[in-house]
């Protein structure tokens, strides 16, 4: 019988990227409004890694299924790694990233390039029907821009200014940024972790 896995998110772009990278494993995946499952989860680790396992417990608490779940966000070294793992709540949870975006680009406004420096870090946690907990954690490195270019990715991409590639992270291709991005790098690694226990 098919195993399922119930991706602890309902956004859209972030279930389209899962199930692209996550194609070829023998099983469905779901986001948690698919699955049924409605709740609200207070992240309060104090770290990416934490939040994702504190995410992936409580769904797993509401099923019987694999459950994944990934905390992310952007940090930026100028600002001392800020938005870190405030990043979808950075000036509140109702802005928008235009809004986001346009604020760390005015905080970094005189900042020389050397000195731009930003990641997106993505940890994801895996709770098994055993309850057993697995953690990967994906990473890349980059710069904040000076504008916002790009319209392919979401959230910070349009800022997040890739050096090798002479674009943003929003100008990329979706295969590209896949291939290249934090949470491309932790669903792969994920993956391979999975694949010993399916």
């Amino acid at each position: 019988m098919k195993k399922t896995i119930v991706f602890a998110t309902g956004n859209q772009g972030k279930m389209r990227e899962i199930r692209q990278i996550l194609a070829g494993m023998d099983v469905d995946i779901l986001s948690m409004k698919e699955a049924g499952i409605s709740m609200d989860i207070v992240e309060d680790g104090t770290t990416f890694e934490e939040n994702a396992v504190i995410k992936a417990k409580a769904v797993a608490s509401a099923t019987k299924h694999i459950v994944l779940a990934d905390d992310s966000g952007l940090e930026i070294d100028y600002l001392n790694k800020e938005p870190g793992i405030y990043s979808a709540r950075y000036m509140g949870e109702d802005t928008s990233y235009d809004i986001k975006n346009a604020n760390l680009i005015e905080r970094l406004s005189g900042v020389e390039d050397e000195k731009r420096t930003a990641r997106f870090v993505c940890a994801i946690a895996a709770v098994l029907p055993d309850g057993q907990i697995l953690t990967v954690q994906g990473v890349i490195e980059g710069r904040i821009a000076y504008e916002p270019k790009g319209s392919n990715g979401f959230g910070f991409d349009p800022i997040f200014y890739l050096p090798e590639y002479g674009c943003t992270s929003a100008e990329l291709s979706e295969e590209d940024k896949n291939a290249i991005s934090h949470r491309g790098r932790a669903l792969r690694a994920m993956k391979e972790k999975l694949k010993e226990v399916i």
